[in-house]
């Protein structure tokens, strides 16, 4: 009784609150920089963070929505990707981290258009975890294929 008192006056307990690690936080966080980069978060990239954090990392839609929350507040008050590159280079391996830049590609082509500072923002992120450039240009054609989008230029910019 004493414990819903205290809830009701003073909000929900912040062990009840899931805790997510460095790396989640990390890889979901870049996710979200790359559908940001562009100054245009549509509900189509949302979709793909969200999926793909739930199938990285096996959580339940409320904890996945409590991680991209988590990283989009992170990511916020983050002004370099040095940080999350950390994390990345820490607690992945190689094909984890090749894996990463292929989800990014996914993320800033959900809406089907790549802009110049998203393309940039891959080519940065990945020397910063040290994927060669051959390994995310071969990524960026598999999501391409995957998306039915290799019938269109490589970068189309909206206008």
């Amino acid at each position: 009784m004493f414990s819903a008192i205290k809830s009701l006056l003073l909000g929900p307990d912040e062990e009840a609150a899931p805790k997510f690690d460095d790396l989640q936080v990390a890889v979901v966080a870049l996710l979200v920089r790359a559908a940001t980069t562009d100054a245009n978060f549509s509900d189509d990239e949302r979709h793909t963070i969200r999926r793909i954090t739930a199938d990285a990392f096996g959580l339940a839609p409320s904890d996945v929505d409590a991680l991209v929350a988590t990283a989009e507040s992170e990511e916020a008050g983050t002004i370099d990707l040095h940080r999350w590159a950390q994390a990345i280079k820490r607690g992945y391996d190689e094909t984890e981290r090749l894996e990463l830049i292929e989800k990014m590609w996914e993320v800033v082509y959900a809406d089907g258009v790549l802009d110049d500072y998203e393309a940039n923002l891959l080519r940065r992120v990945a020397g910063l975890i040290y994927v060669p450039d051959r390994e995310s240009g071969e990524a960026r054609q598999r999501v391409r294929a995957r998306l039915g989008l290799l019938d269109r230029p490589a970068r189309s910019l909206e206008t």
